[in-house]
């Protein structure tokens, strides 16, 4: 479809909705400022079609036009007085488009560049170990994977996540005890290497 014909039609097959408008944010002198949803309905299939010939990816191209009429909506007293706010929608969905592409670029010679690494799946011990970090509250749970994990001193831990070493330790401490509890059954051995570090 030719992407300039496709400026009027209402956005179709899979087009996202307009973003919601609150009451206060009216466009006022409706006879000078452009409808909102107007413009939406009038142009997001062309800009859409524009940036799925240039990404090559048409979910994509959907939620970057979809990305470009947001920020339009949240400047909306600004950008409806001018004389032709879609250019200004146009110019923001063409800017996202190409950082898009540009890190999309990155990405793509980094996977030629490197192959993928399997991975190994995760031993019995480990798999019951994740399970039973997940029912720790979310930073000690960061602390414990940080030092016993990922091998990390406890000044290290306490520079990254930017509390006093003390505090490090008592969450390590009391982590132990709630993965003692958790996993003393010998049928769940993965807090073994966090009971005896």
């Amino acid at each position: 479809m030719n992407a300039a014909g496709a400026g009027s039609a209402t956005p179709t097959h899979g087009a996202r909705r307009a973003p919601e408008r609150s009451r206060s944010g009216g466009t006022g002198d409706e006879g000078r400022h452009h409808d909102f949803d107007e413009l939406y309905a009038a142009h997001f299939t062309s800009v859409t079609t524009q940036l799925f010939a240039y990404l090559g990816d048409r979910q994509e191209a959907q939620d970057v036009t979809q990305e470009a009429f947001c920020r339009a909506l949240q400047r909306w007293r600004e950008v409806s007085a001018y004389d032709d706010p879609v250019a200004w929608v146009r110019r923001v969905a063409w800017n996202l488009a190409t950082s898009h592409f540009r890190r999309s670029r990155v990405a793509a010679a980094f996977r030629r560049r490197h192959r993928e690494v399997h991975t190994p799946e995760p031993s019995p011990d480990r798999v019951a170990l994740f399970a039973a970090l997940r029912a720790l509250p979310p930073r000690p749970r960061q602390a414990v994977v940080l030092h016993y994990l990922a091998d990390q001193a406890i000044v290290d831990v306490a520079e990254s996540m930017q509390v006093s070493t003390g505090t490090v330790k008592s969450w390590l401490h009391r982590a132990r005890v709630a993965l003692g509890e958790q996993l003393q059954s010998p049928a769940n051995p993965g807090a073994e290497e966090v009971r005896n570090a």
